[in-house]
């Protein structure tokens, strides 16, 4: 590899604003804030909630529901 070409791969903190913080490494060389983590995004903690406004789900297994099972 050149020498002098490469940028600078240091070891950096991102901070979520749970509090969580995690080390890792980027060629950013500051230190991050960031708004979801791992451990406090909904998909990953699974206290995630299936929004079914206005019965949509079940219009649609009422309208096509039945085309699939007609094979």
């Amino acid at each position: 590899m050149k020498t002098g070409i490469h940028p600078e791969y240091a070891t950096i903190k991102a901070t979520c604003s749970c509090g969580n913080i995690i080390e890792t490494r980027s060629t950013v060389g500051k230190d991050l804030n960031l708004d979801v983590c791992s451990a406090c995004h909904p998909f990953y903690t699974g206290k995630q909630r299936v929004v079914d406004t206005g019965g949509r789900v079940d219009r649609f297994k009422k309208r096509f529901g039945a085309l699939s099972s007609k094979k």
